[in-house]
């Protein structure tokens, strides 16, 4: 049988699970929201970054990873919305939380001035180990998360991909869903290749994606 390209995560074992948990199990914190490079958190221990679309979820999958439910709602509020912001995991990482893309309404010069940081420090963040790229597991990857997952490969930052609000899709639409995302990834040399398939509400993929997190080297 023939191995399908962007293969779903498996569960992790007992013992890598217990990793991913222990990392979550610690102190996690809002460190700062940045506007521009100068204002990055020293560069002193791994970090990874969630990026997606707005209404995509990000947000309630933080705060399921960290088991903290207002954890994320720093980044949500009036002011932030154009901000990279910083949050500890223990004492080893830091988890980025990048802004919500997709705004139509946001002013030009804004979007602008956004895009300029996001390229910044993407290509210019030594710690930063792996980009998750947050895709509505209802849509697939739309025409607005393609500018994200160019600006990736470009960058050389290693992405991969993760679908949420898996539990609002019927089991007939989702193959649909999964063979449209594996065919628009597969455009993208940057992009990992395992898909991780998650649910904030129903904890499902929670502990995988710990895992991953706790284990990268």
């Amino acid at each position: 049988m023939t191995q399908l390209p962007f293969p779903i995560a498996e569960d992790p074992d007992a013992q890598t699970a217990e990793r991913g948990r222990l990392l979550f199990a610690g102190e996690t914190e809002f460190v700062k929201g940045v506007v521009a490079m100068s204002g990055l958190p020293p560069a002193d221990r791994m970090e990874v970054c969630f990026a997606g679309r707005s209404n995509v979820g990000k947000s309630s999958l933080i705060n399921a990873l960290t088991g903290r439910k207002g954890l994320a709602r720093a980044s949500n509020t009036p002011g932030r919305t154009q901000e990279i912001n910083y949050f500890t995991a223990g004492e080893s990482h830091y988890l980025v939380d990048l802004p919500g893309y997709g705004y139509a309404n946001a002013p030009l010069p804004i979007v602008a001035k956004w895009q300029k940081l996001l390229k910044q420090y993407l290509s210019g963040r030594q710690t930063l180990r792996r980009a998750f790229v947050l895709i509505d597991a209802r849509h697939g990857v739309k025409k607005v998360d393609e500018e994200i997952l160019s600006l990736l490969d470009s960058a050389a930052v290693t992405f991969q991909c993760v679908l949420t609000k898996t539990d609002k899709v019927k089991a007939r639409d989702r193959d649909a869903v999964l063979a449209q995302t594996r065919a628009a990834l597969a455009k993208h040399p940057a992009a990992f290749p395992e898909l991780i398939l998650t649910s904030s509400e129903k904890g499902d993929g929670i502990a995988t994606l710990r895992a991953t997190i706790a284990t990268l080297e």
